[in-house]
């Protein structure tokens, strides 16, 4: 008898876990929703002014952008290390996190807790030349010099921000699998058919306009993808149209395609986040 009463129990729970956890994540939303509206026109403010992809999106859009950016900066840690902290910076941090995972419906990299903002480039472990970024089980690390010359274009093709948010984004799916956007992760495989094959040929020797560092190994060849992706997707698509063509495949989007102030090309229904809420447009 007590075994039937712990099973059903059991059972119970797992059939009234998916709903319950549901009904908490709209009550969440709607709780961080209202938070968000009284600090959306200072997002904006920050947002538009070091974002060029943010400004091509329309109004309904950029609403959208603006309140995954807040969600996405509630839930992490930021630590400052040698660099003065300001407001600006987990928003910024966090608007291109929302930039890469904009066509995406998982884009909280929930299994990193902590981002870590350092003043330039540092050192880290038992390598010898200094680092922009990286991405470890401790957290996501950012050097803020080299992250704001990327936002405003004044390292060409370079992009400290996107390219380590590219390494999150594969990190919590292939890794820790901790949030794994099934859409994603299937792509990624067509996406990798393609890769691999160019991958090869540069660990051989051959040339393109990733760049040697893009040939150290895969998990650099895609992240060097992702910041050429963003910053220059006229050159990308023009030298290695298939590739570019992948690329707007497994992220769901075309930064040279903004129809209706959308970038997201659909290839499957809306990357609508569960439970997202509609919203009026931006006065």
């Amino acid at each position: 008898m007590e075994i039937v009463i712990i099973t059903s129990v059991v059972l119970g729970i797992l059939i009234l876990h998916r709903p319950v956890a549901f009904l908490f994540h709209q009550l969440y939303l709607k709780q961080q929703y209202k938070s968000f509206i009284s600090k959306e026109t200072f997002y904006h403010s920050i947002v538009s002014r070091h974002i060029k992809y943010y400004n091509r999106l329309g109004l309904e859009e950029q609403r959208k952008f603006l309140f995954r950016t807040h969600l996405f900066k509630k839930s992490k840690h930021f630590h400052y290390i040698e660099v003065e902290e300001s407001e600006t910076m987990p928003i910024l941090i966090s608007a291109v996190a929302v930039e890469l995972t904009f066509g995406l419906d998982k884009f909280m990299f929930n299994y990193f807790n902590d981002i870590f903002v350092l003043r330039d480039d540092y050192h880290y472990g038992m390598y010898s030349r200094p680092f922009m970024g990286h991405v470890d089980q401790s957290g996501i690390y950012l050097s803020w010099d080299n992250f704001m010359k990327g936002i405003n274009g004044q390292t060409p093709n370079c992009n400290v921000g996107l390219h380590e948010m590219g390494h999150a984004l594969a990190y919590v799916n292939f890794i820790t699998q901790t949030e794994e956007d099934k859409y994603f992760k299937k792509e990624f495989l067509n996406f990798s058919k393609v890769a691999r094959p160019i991958f090869t040929a540069m660990q051989q020797g051959e040339k393109n306009i990733l760049g040697d560092y893009a040939g150290t190994n895969y998990h650099e060849f895609w992240a060097v993808s992702v910041e050429l992706f963003f910053e220059n997707p006229v050159f990308f698509k023009h030298e290695l149209p298939e590739l570019y063509e992948a690329m707007c495949r497994v992220l769901n989007q075309d930064p040279l395609n903004f129809v209706n102030g959308k970038t997201t090309i659909m290839l499957r229904s809306s990357s609508q986040m569960a439970g997202e809420i509609k919203r009026k447009k931006i006065a």
